[in-house]
């Protein structure tokens, strides 16, 4: 189990602009009334022409509801789910989904509710009581977690997910030893467990001790490619001014994933710290051709092509980021002072 803490601020932003998209698509109805949308997309338009055909089979609506949820049609994956459960009331796996796109969409309270749901249903389903201690934790509610985890130990003593959320738990309430044992104890339960090796690395990190770029690479051991652990390395070495090797690890992650826009910003604040401010200037602009509102890539292009002696490609630049941010106060600092050179 890989438990991310939901600060999902990257993940969400597009999802209501996709639902209002899928809606606005032609529709017909199917023999049992529900509305069949024609997306474009030939998944979705596929299982519509299977739900029409089949429409009291509750796996399609769930197949259906994973494939909107991944695009970030949340409204479409909800009425899908609730179509779903209506033929299928109890399937744990039709409301782990329905929690999550509830917890996508900020809607905490039901997402809770959905998954406190499947464990009066399951009592003793150990990913059931995973999952809601999870989002007990991402809802600060640390004794409802910490107890849900009981629960989990005493059916599996040796459950490494139970340990690595105990882990979790601990870290997030400032115990950091015992976040230690418990993320060891994790490893030692489950080698593979990547998160609890990254989380070790983080820990023994801030406290300034060496032996943290072994659980670091411990975690590229299991993931050679993981994202998450290239990105936990990379900064690691970057503070301790590592910078190339640091720059190595961003340029990997931009390398396998071009779309990832911290990859590439990561780097222009590496080039600059390194006085490459041309390949910087390159590398925020790539960010932001894969993020059109990353506020901090504009002011850091700008940073860079004043460095470059653009004054005017510079004040587009301020301008935009504050445009983003009205508040950004480093943007009109530099806009100000970019002003008075006149």
């Amino acid at each position: 189990m890989s438990v991310n803490l939901r600060t999902s601020v990257l993940l969400l932003c597009g999802g209501l602009a996709l639902a209002a998209l899928f809606t606005a698509c032609s529709s017909k109805e199917n023999p049992e009334g529900a509305q069949v949308v024609a997306s474009g997309d030939p998944v979705l338009d596929q299982l519509a022409l299977e739900i029409s055909r089949n429409p009291k089979q509750p796996d399609l609506y769930f197949q259906r509801a994973e494939r909107y949820y991944e695009n970030g049609g949340f409204d479409e994956a909800i009425r899908d789910l609730q179509s779903a459960l209506r033929l299928d009331s109890v399937k744990a796996e039709y409301l782990h989904l329905l929690a999550d796109v509830y917890l996508d969409y900020f809607r905490s309270r039901e997402a809770l509710k959905t998954m406190e749901k499947v464990v009066a249903l399951y009592p003793e389903r150990i990913p059931s009581l995973l999952k809601l201690s999870e989002f007990q934790l991402i809802l600060k509610q640390y004794e409802a977690s910490r107890n849900t985890i009981s629960r989990v130990l005493k059916l599996d003593p040796l459950n490494a997910d139970g340990f690595f959320m105990i882990g979790m738990n601990l870290k997030e309430t400032g115990d950091t030893l015992g976040a230690l044992d418990a993320f060891q104890s994790a490893v030692e339960n489950d080698p593979e467990l990547i998160d609890a090796w990254i989380n070790l690395g983080q820990l023994y990190a801030a406290r300034k001790d060496p032996v943290a770029i072994r659980y670091f690479d411990s975690a590229l051991r299991v993931a050679p490619g993981y994202v998450p652990a290239l990105h936990a390395k990379a900064f690691y070495l970057q503070e301790r001014n590592k910078l190339p090797e640091a720059l190595k690890l961003f340029q990997e992650m931009a390398k396998a994933d071009p779309q990832n826009a911290d990859a590439h910003y990561n780097s222009g604040l590496l080039y600059l710290d390194m006085d490459s401010i041309p390949q910087a200037y390159q590398a925020f602009n790539l960010a932001i051709q894969t993020d059109p509102v990353h506020i901090r890539a504009y002011f850091y292009r700008g940073i860079a092509a004043e460095m470059q002696g653009k004054p005017e490609q510079a004040r587009a630049d301020y301008e935009q980021a504050l445009r983003l941010a009205p508040d950004y106060e480093d943007a009109r600092a530099a806009l100000e002072a970019l002003s008075g050179k006149k």
